[in-house]
């Protein structure tokens, strides 16, 4: 790989339709080299207590509601927030 290039990942950010489901974090057929790259990129949020978006391996969370049905918790703690327009 040249100095400068992007490491391959098997997919850039795409749909799952767009990628044929490579951008699935656990993606079969995505080869080798990019599993080996997709590992740490992956390690290092989940140590941090931070939850991955399944169909998008570079999509992590922090206590929203993607992150109680993955951790089994009843409830997110941060949710979505009514704005109340100002004038």
């Amino acid at each position: 790989m040249a100095r400068g290039a992007d490491p391959p990942a098997a997919s850039r950010y795409a749909s799952p339709e767009e990628s044929g489901g490579a951008c699935s974090t656990h993606a079969e057929g995505i080869g080798a080299e990019a599993r080996a790259h997709r590992e740490p990129l992956g390690s290092v949020p989940t140590a941090a207590d931070l939850v991955n978006h399944p169909t998008e391996w570079w999509h992590w969370s922090f206590g929203d509601r993607h992150r109680a049905p993955a951790t089994g918790a009843a409830t997110a703690p941060y949710g979505p927030k009514e704005l109340t327009p100002v004038g």
